[in-house]
Order: structure tokens, then sequence, then C-alpha cells
């Protein structure tokens, strides 16, 4: 991610604005997810996994003051390692994002979270990015990635969407007397133009679909067929017959012992 300007850019009245809300929903969305490793991709002098209980927190970027020094796009860990990854800021600034997203769903575990936030298109933020005079500076040179959009990039990867939320309803004023004349479009945004925020929040769970072989009982099969079949009865007629023959030979037994006593 480039970082010319950036923290420059954050330290005014719009960056903060956008940051409190940014860490405010990071708090809630983040505070809920539980495992034991947690990852965040770039801004490492933001601590947005505070507000999580994970035992490793930790954050991987190029810049300095990150735990791993690497780029989001090559990450140095561990196939199905981490449990939650945030991408604030992350895929409007790469020059492929689609190879973050791979990496990300690399890493993480089966029913691992990831949280990607990003800035809208659709909103007055993207319409300053498109049409005003400083989109070569940070945030407005960066290639916003609608919400529609990187929700269909989650799901060939195996996401499933759990959530998506937007915040920062009010113009992107650079002079803070205009961000608080218009503060008043935070609260009635959801409800009048939910789809206008200028950030939104998207968090989806990494699915991995199992399959479970039904094999035929071979062994019960061949050991039925080893066994010895049962002898069929014979008719009532059938054992009287026997039976007289039976009698005719103790008869006859019997009178050639008494003939030899004699």
């Amino acid at each position: 991610m480039p970082t010319k300007n950036k923290p420059e850019w954050f330290d005014t009245c719009l960056g903060q604005y956008l940051l409190e809300r940014e860490q405010s929903h990071f708090d809630q969305a983040v505070g809920d997810v539980f495992g034991y490793n947690a990852m965040q991709v770039g801004f490492p002098q933001y601590d947005f996994l505070r507000a999580n209980r994970m035992p490793l927190q930790f954050c991987a970027a190029i810049e300095e003051g990150a735990a791993v020094r690497a780029a989001p796009d090559f990450l140095p860990i561990e196939t199905n390692s981490i449990d939650l990854v945030l991408l604030p800021h992350v895929l409007e600034f790469s020059t492929n994002p689609h190879q973050i997203l791979r990496e990300v769903q690399r890493v993480l575990m089966p029913e691992g979270h990831v949280i990607v936030c990003g800035f809208n298109p659709r909103s007055l933020w993207g319409v300053r990015g498109f049409f005003g005079s400083t989109e070569d500076k940070f945030p407005w040179r960066g290639n916003f990635i609608s919400l529609p959009r990187l929700k269909d990039w989650l799901t060939l990867l195996d996401f499933e969407i759990t959530k998506d939320q937007l915040c920062c309803y009010a113009p992107p004023f650079s002079q803070e007397k205009w961000l608080k004349r218009f503060n008043f479009m935070e609260a009635a945004g959801d409800r009048w133009w939910p789809f206008s925020g200028g950030i939104y929040f998207l968090t989806a769970v990494k699915r991995v679909h199992g399959m479970r072989v039904i094999k035929p009982e071979w062994k019960k099969v061949r050991a039925a067929r080893k066994g010895m079949a049962p002898v069929a009865q014979k008719l009532g007629g059938n054992a009287s017959g026997k039976e007289q023959r039976q009698a005719a030979r103790s008869e006859t037994t019997v009178k050639t012992v008494a003939q030899g006593r004699k």
C-alpha cells in the first residue's frame, strides 16, 4: 500500500472523522470473533484488534512498526493457521487485490473470519475521488471497489458473507465546521440512504465443503457368504417314514441278538 501522504491525511479533520468511526466499527466487529490467532494487514500505527480477545494478535505490513514485515499479496504465514484477518483499506490501494484475497483464503482456518474495510465508490466520497482535483493524493487516488463486486470475489473463494455495514454518510468536507453541520446524516443514513455510506465493512467466513464417502459393507457381505446355509427341515410324512425305518432296524437288531443267545 502506498504510504505517501497517508499519515498526514489521517491527522486532518476528515481523517480523524474517518478514523474515529472505523475504530468504533472494528471494536464491535472483532469483539465476538473467537479463536487463537488474529492478524491485521496494513496500518500498523492503529490497533484495530484491541477489542478482540485472542491470545496472539499481530500486524503484517510493509511499513515500519509491523510485527511481520511482508507484502499483503505474499504473506509468510502457514496455511490454515489464522482465525481472524482484518483488511483495512488494503484492497483499493493494491495493484493485485485478487491475490490478496487468495492469500487471506489460504492462511485462514476453516470457519475463519475476514473483515474488509474499504471506500465506497457509490457515495459522495467516491464522487470526490472521481471528479476531485486532489485524486493524486491519499485516499482519492485509490481504486475504490464496490461492495457488490467485493461480495462476488469472496463468494468465488468459498466465503460466506455474514454481515455488511456502512458508515460515514456525511460529505467528505475538509473543514471541521462543515462536518459538524452535516453530522445529522450519520444518524439518518442507515434508514434513508443505507447504500451511500462513504465506508463499508464486510464480514465473511471461510467455508470448506466436506465430503463423506459412503462405502458398501463388504465385510458383512463376505461373512454372510462364508457362513453355512441352514438345512431345510423335511415334511412330516418323510419324518414319520424315517422313524419307521429306525424302529424296524432296532427290532431286527433285537431279534438277532436274541437268536445268538439261544
